[in-house]
């Protein structure tokens, strides 16, 4: 006992009374939830999504453990409006978070809220980016910020703009010394040492909250920024070219093209450098390639960490534990970076859920599901059925064989319509066709079981005229049930 107290601390850097370590709580019997997720991490970077190449042990050992949703999308492929999906359960254009950083409305309850037990601890450690970024707020008793920089701009009115992220102060406790007037760039923590890096940080506060508050059900969000740009940590040479390729579609365009947005993106990357990266050359998104997998095992090593806290803990058979991401990324595929697309690179998320105390073996499940769910489902698992006013509806039935394949959809609004960007709003089918159809730009029509590269845009084809049709007529559908007014382009 002795000896795993020890580690625990050295851990944690928590301070361990002489009590008993392990939970006594009946697994089942009020569970807790780790809401485990990343920003911009895509599905194909572990195992049970076809890559074995990253390093990345943690995450292939939780998934060989979890239930593993072979098809989970984003709802809008941005940041704050995927982010306020995943915490409320609505739609962004319902809840309001259409762009970044918009303060998420008071009246959209997030997970603590809407739960309403106040026996649970509840926390939320690092990136937030739904206004406010380093105060706690919304049913989250224990905060750790990570992010400063632009986010206090963003800061309500009578909100002190000379507040700092937990992280920044961790780094001056460190020794080190802010190298912008805002405090720690990312750039900055980059160049950290892995033990000095974000995911570290948040590993380190992580474990505490959970051996801390061990005696009593909680709920704990981790939000890591990582594998997110800056494209660069100490671990950039951990992988080989082999290790980190491009993907087969880099650079490539669909037969029939994509929108002329899609265009506008590809000529902004290519012209120029960003963040240290030539993306004016393969060697530049090779390099980058590699780096994005380096910020995957940074983030790995921090999942181990949590992981093992809590199953030293003797909590695991009574804990959820959920792993996603916010979006994807795009690293050349179809000429572009980043996100802000309805590729499969930029929409398609990692999604693993373990429920220990259900029995549950671990599987696939093969049909699309939408993060519009996340909330219902978490509802559900939490012992809350009653998910009035939510616009998705618990995975759970798909575990148990009661709820049907159905189609997912995604949007993007964009509000300043002065800059050419369209807005868009795209259906995919449990058999995989997906249509994207913008209000000002050309549809995209995919099927993507016999092109999973999306090399091969099918609008215009009169062979499959009837399916563009009844695709159109889901996403209509899907606009009347949603209370979504954007207008959709003659088909």
């Amino acid at each position: 006992m002795s000896s795993r107290r020890s580690a625990l601390r050295s851990l944690t850097g928590a301070a361990l009374t002489p009590g008993i370590l392990r939970a006594r709580r009946t697994p089942g019997d009020k569970p807790n939830l780790l809401f485990l997720w990343t920003d911009q991490q895509r599905a194909a970077t572990f195992a049970a999504y076809g890559n074995a190449r990253f390093h990345v042990p943690n995450m292939n050992r939780l998934a060989a453990g979890s239930v593993v949703f072979d098809r989970c999308y984003v709802t809008q492929p941005v940041c704050t409006p995927s982010r306020s999906s995943i915490m409320t359960g609505y739609w962004p254009h319902t809840n309001g978070c259409v762009r970044n950083n918009i303060r998420l409305s008071p009246d959209r309850k997030t997970l603590p809220e809407l739960l309403g037990d106040s026996s649970y601890r509840t926390g939320y450690f690092g990136k937030w980016h739904l206004g406010d970024e380093v105060f706690p707020q919304r049913g989250f008793e224990e905060w750790a910020a990570i992010e400063d920089g632009i986010y206090q701009t963003y800061y309500s009115e009578g909100r002190d703009k000379n507040a700092r992220s937990a992280y920044h102060h961790f780094l001056l406790r460190l020794g080190y010394q802010p190298d912008t007037p805002r405090g720690f760039s990312r750039g900055f923590a980059a160049k950290l040492p892995v033990e000095h890096s974000k995911p570290s940080f948040l590993a380190q506060e992580a474990s505490r909250f959970i051996l801390e508050h061990r005696a009593a059900p909680w709920l704990l969000y981790v939000n890591f920024l990582e594998p997110h740009t800056p494209f660069s940590s100490s671990l950039n040479d951990l992988h080989s070219e082999e290790e980190a390729p491009l993907d087969e579609n880099f650079e490539k365009i669909p037969e029939g093209g994509d929108c002329r947005w899609y265009g506008a993106l590809r000529r902004r990357y290519h012209n120029g450098k960003s963040e240290g990266l030539d993306y004016r050359t393969r060697a530049g998104f090779q390099r980058a390639a590699r780096n994005y997998a380096g910020l995957c095992s940074l983030v790995d090593q921090a999942l181990g960490r949590i992981l093992w806290s809590l199953e030293a803990s003797g909590q695991a058979e009574n804990t959820i534990v959920v792993y996603t991401s916010d979006h994807g990324e795009m690293m050349g595929a179809h000429g572009l970076l980043y996100k802000q697309v309805m590729y499969e690179e930029a929409i398609h998320v990692p999604l693993l859920l373990r429920v220990p105390f259900r029995h549950q073996q671990p599987v696939r499940v093969p049909q699309p599901v939408s993060h519009i769910d996340t909330i219902p489902t978490m509802l559900e698992l939490l012992g809350r059925k009653d998910c009035i006013g939510q616009q998705g509806e618990s995975m759970i039935p798909i575990l148990d064989g009661r709820r049907k394949p159905s189609d997912v959809f995604l949007e993007w609004t964009n509000e300043n319509k002065a800059g050419g960007e369209p807005n868009a709003r795209t259906v995919i089918s449990p058999d995989g066709w997906k249509l994207v159809l913008h209000d000002s730009d050309k549809p995209m029509l995919f099927h993507r079981p016999g092109d999973p590269q999306e090399l091969h845009n099918l609008h215009g084809h009169s062979g499959h005229a009837r399916k563009l049709r009844e695709l159109t007529a889901r996403i209509e559908g899907w606009q009347k049930r949603n209370n979504d007014t954007m207008p959709l382009p003659e088909v």
